[in-house]
């Protein structure tokens, strides 16, 4: 039997399932249920916190007392991170992906009012070198006594991963008391620890089930290389192997749209919709294009074989601020 290393308690849950209301054209399509991780906290809400568990478990263990983490401007991960090492009496440092700003807002404004170091490195460069930054500010702060621990984006690495098995045997628990199986499980596919955590738990338990990531950011081959590298360390923690097919990892990569963070007008149009429709708020950078995606997917027929599908909602309130303008330019004023 695979047991996990220990972990931190931060997050609230179980988070609930609901199954939604939307009705969808096609009878033949499948039952759509979402799993709210958006509710896992208020500073350390969204799915970040489920891996922080485990990798602030790992950094406590070592004796560290720091961190040092990266992300765009708008993470929900540097925000979760810091608010999470403040619990935790750690300090931290976020280098964030983008130029120095004049106004503050959304997760940027609480990495500050939670007192995190912010330090901003222009795209090109922290595209190029991010790992290597990261190396040279823990130097920085090796000299000055301190014991960092780097933390990478989205805290997507073998330990962060785990924080995903665990909630795949959170999902089994749910269904046998609502005595009903979700023969697909989807979610946003970005830095990919939320899907390498659930793809491992389901080969582990050898369970048959569909893992379906929507790429907001990557093309489908590179979430692939991402993935099964974070499958590889996150085995070295349990001491397990995995066989799988490249294939059995299910990626569709139509939906990045005009690329990370960035919102066409018919992807703000439907977190609009949805909202008004369903009660839920959606972000524009990750759980809104994946459920545009899905919902899209779906009304084309292509998944009509799934008979109930999960869609994790992941977190990423806080963002949706900085889109306040776009949203009354693109849906609005526009009378839509």
């Amino acid at each position: 039997m695979v047991h996990l290393p220990d972990k931190i308690t931060l997050a609230n849950l179980p988070t609930r399932i609901e199954k939604l209301s939307a009705t969808l054209d096609n009878t033949d399509s499948p039952v759509l249920y979402i799993k709210r991780d958006d509710e896992t906290g208020m500073e350390t809400s969204g799915n970040k916190i489920r891996k922080l568990e485990y990798t602030l478990k790992e950094a406590l263990a070592l004796g560290c007392d720091s961190l040092i983490t990266c992300g765009a401007i708008q993470s929900n991960h540097c925000r979760a991170t810091v608010a999470a090492s403040v619990k935790m009496g750690l300090k931290v440092c976020v280098v964030l992906r983008g130029d120095p700003v004049s106004e503050y807002d959304g997760n940027l404004l609480l990495d500050k009012l939670l007192g995190a170091e912010i330090r901003f490195v222009a795209p090109a460069e922290y595209n190029l070198r991010i790992g290597g930054i990261m190396k040279d500010i823990k130097k920085e702060m090796e000299i000055k006594g301190l014991k960092p621990y780097v933390i990478p984006s989205g805290a997507s690495n073998g330990i962060g991963a785990l924080g995903y098995y665990a909630a795949f045997q959170e999902i089994v628990n749910q269904e046998n008391a609502m005595e009903l199986h979700f023969d697909c499980i989807v979610v946003a596919l970005g830095s990919a620890g939320t899907y390498s955590g659930l793809f491992l738990a389901r080969n582990v338990l050898k369970d048959d089930r569909t893992i379906l990531g929507i790429s907001v950011s990557d093309n489908a081959a590179g979430c692939k290389k991402r993935i099964e590298e974070i499958l590889h360390e996150s085995t070295a923690y349990l001491n397990v192997g995995i066989p799988y097919s490249p294939d059995d990892i299910k990626v569709i990569d139509e939906y990045v749209g005009e690329g990370y963070g960035l919102c066409s007008r018919d992807e703000l149009r439907f977190i609009a919709d949805f909202a008004s429709t369903e009660g839920i708020i959606l972000d524009p950078v990750y759980t809104g294009k994946a459920m545009h995606g899905l919902m899209t997917e779906i009304k084309k027929g292509s998944l009509n074989v799934y008979r109930n599908i999960l869609f994790i909602h992941t977190g990423g309130i806080f963002d949706i601020f900085p889109y306040k303008k776009l949203f009354e330019s693109y849906v609005w004023k526009a009378g839509l």
